[in-house]
């Protein structure tokens, strides 16, 4: 206990600022969520689920901390909408349902309408002059 309340102290009060910084807090925060919280379950994307004693819930992504990696049925147990964790219950899947993808904004992947004027590269529309 006295552990992991001193990795926690640490890990807020780390002053260092560069781009590792990030990861490297990243890796402890998962340190210390794997070896002081019970594990509800996984999802299809390999992200895991934790919740401590006091009811504190937690995520470890697999990949990349997005937020918008969280399918709808862990959406609600993660924010405390519901106690039943997606594993406890029974979620159907419809048949007009699509896969949950994160957000894609940013990306190539992006949606972009048809006639989008950042798809025409040297096109007809100029920037305002000011």
């Amino acid at each position: 206990m006295f552990l992991t309340r001193g990795l926690t102290k640490f890990a807020k009060t780390s002053s260092r600022t560069t781009s590792t910084k990030s990861s490297e807090m990243s890796l402890l925060n998962n340190f210390l969520i794997k070896i002081s919280c019970r594990k509800i379950g996984s999802d299809e994307f390999g992200n895991e689920y934790f919740q401590n004693k006091n009811g504190r819930r937690f995520v470890t992504y697999k990949g990349i901390a997005e937020p918008s990696k969280i399918p709808a049925e862990w959406h609600g147990w993660i924010h405390h909408s519901t106690d039943l964790a997606p594993i406890k219950i029974s979620t159907r899947k419809f048949s007009w349902q699509k896969i949950h993808l994160p957000n894609l904004t940013g990306t190539k992947g992006a949606y972009s309408p048809k006639n989008s004027a950042t798809k025409k590269v040297g096109g007809f529309y100029e920037a305002w002059k000011i």
